[in-house]
């Protein structure tokens, strides 16, 4: 049974009650976390600033992770937001030099692309920050420990150390933070595929890539390897890539990506995967085939984990043993609006609790945790309005609702502002790609609903701000014409 959610006035009363019941009890730590991502560094360092005897514990480090091996400084550092965006970076050259010719750039003969090279580079980007994250925890004198853990009661934690010896240690308060991992669909061949942790590390550039996805990994890996001159078919089961977005920001994407050479497979999956000696041939669910030399399965859904994409890391935390609630896929169940777990003693923060599974969003979950539990201020995670961003090429950012889920929420008309245009760069260029900038507005409220920022920012006050000029971000103050309208529980009418 859940727990009643506390109160900020019940919260502290439960604590100092729970300060009275426990003065006797001596515990190794106050706070050990399982997990040393952004999410369980964040904790444990500021639950150490605010007091607190702190113990950290995480997997030994590498750069693809499996159930034994992780590393400090987790998925956003190691296998995630970090080493792909430096890929994004060597990508976008690709684009920049064909560019440049008619800026004047002579460039004569072949330009070659050293994939080892920028594969070392970011290598050892991330290894300085895996240092670093390891010098932050030592820093506030949280005791870190390489090892996997696993709870064994409500108030002690096993460690499997290096060498295979476990130590327990006991702690008043455990927080889990261990995290999501990708995993394959079960299609025939599948052991042939790789996810995105293989995708950051391949000995070898792919010539000829296959993408299975259409969320924003996908469409991330489709556009680097483009970008760096692989041809690159991309396979999803919808009729534009990215799910749960815009459809008009879904729509422009979709024609960006083919214009940068990408060939996009709508409504379409993959069937079978067979090795030969041209490399992986692959069978569409509509029976075309395809050869590549290598095959990603990214289907992940929208900043949330599904069943198929990525699963939550708590198969072996021991979480069900010691009575930890779980959902269908595995993720952590809070109960309240603190992170805790149905065990009072037991947290949980990040992707393992598949609230919103973005770096920032466990930061912010991390933050509350400490503030909550040892800063003797407690604070709920504010999950309106949350920013994200796929870096594709070009990129997408959004805050906010989408058009259609402004129109479902909407309680009166709703006023839709766009400027699509081809960038001044692009004009020089001659790349024929266009840039779309869109508001949402409440006609009622004049307030920004996609673009809804938390001060409460109105039409009224982006008219009358002065833009930058010349650059696309004045675009966002100039919109001064309605796009359309949309009338109370209309459809949308996206142009797309």
């Amino acid at each position: 049974m859940a727990r009643k959610m506390l109160s900020d006035g019940e919260l502290n009363k439960a604590a100092a009650a729970g300060e009275e019941a426990t003065t006797e009890t001596h515990y190794d730590f106050d706070l050990f976390v399982i997990g040393a991502g952004s999410g369980g560094v964040r904790a444990a360092r500021f639950s150490a600033n605010n007091g607190a005897k702190v113990g950290i514990c995480e997997l030994p480090f590498h750069p693809i992770s499996s159930e034994e091996i992780g590393g400090v400084g987790g998925t956003c550092v190691i296998r995630g937001c970090v080493p792909k965006k430096i890929l994004v970076y060597g990508a976008t050259y690709g684009g920049e030099l064909e560019d440049a010719r008619n800026y004047g750039w002579e460039i004569n003969g072949n330009v070659d692309f050293n994939w080892k090279k920028l594969l070392q580079k970011k290598t050892d980007e991330i290894l300085r920050l895996n240092n670093i994250y390891k010098r932050l925890l030592a820093n506030a004198a949280v005791k870190l420990y390489e090892g996997e853990g696993r709870i064994v009661g409500p108030n002690e934690v096993e460690v499997r150390q290096i060498d295979g010896t476990k130590i327990s240690y006991t702690a008043k308060h455990i927080l889990i933070a261990t995290g999501s991992r990708a995993q394959k669909p079960n299609i025939p061949g599948h052991e042939l595929a790789i996810t995105s942790d293989e995708a950051l590390s391949l000995e070898e550039f792919p010539k000829r890539a296959i993408v299975l996805g259409g969320g924003y990994i996908a469409v991330e890996f489709a556009s680097i390897w483009r970008g760096m001159g692989a041809t690159v078919d991309l396979f999803f089961r919808k009729e534009l890539p990215l799910r749960g977005f815009d459809d008009e920001m879904r729509a422009l994407v979709a024609r960006n990506l083919e214009g940068r050479g990408i060939n996009l497979h709508p409504q379409t999956s993959l069937a079978e995967l067979i090795k030969t000696d041209d490399g992986i041939k692959v069978i569409s669910s509509h029976g075309e085939e395809f050869v590549a030399d290598v095959v990603l399965f990214a289907t992940e859904d929208l900043l949330f984990i599904s069943v198929i994409g990525r699963i939550p890391n708590t198969k072996r935390l021991n979480l069900e043993a010691v009575g930890v609630e779980l959902d269908q896929v595995g993720a952590v169940k809070v109960v309240d609006e603190y992170s805790r777990t149905n065990i009072p003693s037991i947290w949980a923060v990040g992707d393992a609790t598949n609230r919103i599974n973005l770096t920032p969003v466990a930061l912010m979950e991390a933050t509350c945790f400490a503030n909550t539990v040892f800063g003797g201020k407690p604070a709920k995670a504010d999950y309106t309005n949350v920013a994200c961003a796929v870096f594709c090429i070009p990129p997408l950012a959004v805050v906010g609702l989408s058009e259609e889920e402004a129109v479902e929420k909407a309680t009166g008309d709703i006023l839709v502002f766009t400027s699509g245009f081809n960038p001044m760069k692009n004009t020089i260029s001659g790349r024929q790609e266009k840039s779309l900038m869109k508001l949402i507005v409440d006609e009622k409220t004049d307030k920004g609903i996609a673009i809804a920022l938390k001060c409460g920012a109105t039409k009224a006050q982006f008219d009358s701000t002065v833009g930058i000029h010349p650059s696309s971000a004045e675009e966002f103050v100039t919109m001064r014409t309605v796009t359309r309208r949309i009338a109370y529980k209309a459809k949308p009418q996206t142009s797309l």
